[in-house]
C-alpha cells in the first residue's frame, strides 16, 4: 500500500470507517494515534457514530455480586475503561461478561464505580440500570459498562422492597417503571402501584409519578420488565399471566398466558417489536419437564401463537444445566445523548431532597 495515497484520505472519509468498526475493533483502533483516541469525547463523532453504526444484539451476564480486590481482569476491550484508580471501601469490584454472538466471542469488562447494594434489573440503549437492595425509597444508576460513565436517578418516591424493574432508553427519550412490591406495612397488599420516570429531548419529563393501579389480584415476582412497542410486559404468578403497561394511555391489564396450569419457569423476551414466551411445559407430575416451547403474542394483544418446540432429547439435557450468571440482551453503544437530560434533571431534583 502506497501511505502517501492512503495519508491524503479526507477526515471525515476516515471518522465514518470507524464508526463502521465492530466496537472491539474500534477500541483496539484508538491506540493509533492522539486524534482516534479522543475520538470517544469527540460529539462531532458520537453524532455520526449514532446516525451510521449498525446496531449490534449482543448479552450481559453478571455474576453473584462478592467482592474481589486480589485480581483484575485485563484485556484490549476493557484496559480502555479502567484507570487503576483505587476507590474507596464503599464500591464493589465487580464483573460483566460481555458475549458477541456475531464472532462467538466472550469480554470481561471490571468496573469499580456501582456503590455496594446495588444490583443490575435491566438494561437497554446500551445502558444498565442499578437498583439499591435495601427496602425503601429506591435509587438507581443508568450506566454504560463500555465507558464507565455513570448517571443517578432521582430516587422514587414510594418505598418498596425488590419491585419489577422496566427501562426503554431511545436516543431521544428515556422511560423507567417500577412496579410492586410496595412497603406500605407488614401485613398490607404489596403489589399495588407504579411509579414511572420520562424525560425526552424535547424538554418533557415527569418524575416517578404514579401510574394506574396495578390488576386485582396481581402477583409481581422481583423481575425485569420488557418493552415492546410502546408497552411493558411482566410476568405474574399463580397462575401464570402476562401483565402489560401501556406508556401512551397510562393503562394496566393482565394477558391470559397458554397452558399457564403448565408452565414451569416461564420468561419473557423481545424480538423484533414482538413479546415471546419461553417456558418449559410439564403436563405430569414427573421432575423432567416434557418439553421447551417459545409461543408469540399476536397482533390482538390477547392470543398466543406456538411458534417453536426444543426436541424432546436436548430439554432433558437441558433440564440438568445449572448457572450462577444473571444475563439480559444487551445493544452495546458508545453514546447514549439522553444521559445528559437525565444528569441535568437528577441534579436539579437532588438537590431538592
Amino acid at each position: 500500500m502506497d501511505s502517501r495515497l492512503w495519508s491524503r484520505l479526507p477526515q471525515q472519509l476516515v471518522d465514518r470507517i470507524l464508526a463502521f468498526l465492530p466496537l472491539p475493533a474500534f477500541f483496539r483502533a484508538r491506540s493509533v494515534c492522539k486524534r482516534w483516541y479522543a475520538l470517544l469525547y469527540s460529539n462531532s463523532f458520537l453524532q455520526l457514530y449514532l446516525q451510521v453504526s449498525p446496531c449490534h444484539h449482543w448479552f450481559i451476564f453478571f455474576t453473584h455480586k462478592t467482592p474481589n480486590t486480589s485480581t483484575i481482569y485485563r484485556n484490549n476491550f476493557t484496559n480502555l475503561n479502567n484507570n487503576g484508580d483505587e476507590q474507596g471501601d464503599n464500591v464493589l469490584s465487580t464483573r460483566a461478561y460481555l458475549f458477541d454472538p456475531y464472532e462467538v466471542k466472550w469480554y470481561i469488562i471490571p468496573f469499580s464505580i456501582i456503590p455496594l447494594g446495588f444490583s443490575p434489573a435491566t438494561t437497554s440503549g446500551g445502558l444498565v440500570c442499578w437498583v439499591s437492595d435495601e427496602p425503601g425509597l429506591k435509587n438507581l444508576f443508568l450506566h454504560n459498562p463500555l465507558l464507565g460513565s455513570v448517571t443517578q436517578l432521582p430516587p422514587t418516591r414510594r418505598p418498596r422492597l425488590f419491585p419489577s424493574v422496566g427501562l426503554s432508553v431511545t436516543t431521544a427519550s428515556v422511560d423507567l417503571i417500577l412496579a410492586g412490591d410496595d412497603m406500605i406495612s407488614p401485613y398490607a397488599v404489596k403489589n399495588l402501584t407504579a411509579e414511572s420516570f420520562h424525560i425526552d429531548s424535547s424538554g418533557f419529563y415527569s418524575v416517578w409519578d404514579t401510574t394506574s393501579s396495578l390488576p386485582r389480584l396481581c402477583s409481581l415476582e422481583s423481575g425485569q420488565m420488557l418493552h415492546s412497542d410502546g408497552r411493558f410486559y411482566c410476568m405474574n404468578y399463580s397462575p401464570f399471566s402476562v401483565l402489560a403497561y401501556d406508556v401512551s394511555s397510562n393503562a394496566w391489564w393482565k394477558i391470559q398466558a397458554p397452558m399457564r396450569r403448565f408452565l414451569r419457569s416461564p420468561c419473557l423476551v423481545e424480538s423484533k417489536d414482538r413479546l415471546i414466551l419461553v417456558a418449559a411445559v410439564e403436563k405430569s407430575k414427573l421432575n423432567v419437564p416434557r418439553s421447551l416451547r417459545m409461543w408469540v403474542l399476536q397482533g390482538c394483544g390477547s392470543q398466543w401463537a406456538e411458534i417453536e418446540r426444543m426436541p424432546q432429547q436436548f430439554c432433558e439435557i437441558s433440564s440438568n444445566l445449572e448457572g450462577n450468571l444473571h444475563g439480559f440482551a444487551y445493544q452495546p453503544t458508545l453514546a447514549a445523548p439522553v444521559t445528559a437530560l437525565v444528569h441535568q434533571l437528577a441534579s436539579s431534583s437532588l438537590s431538592e431532597f
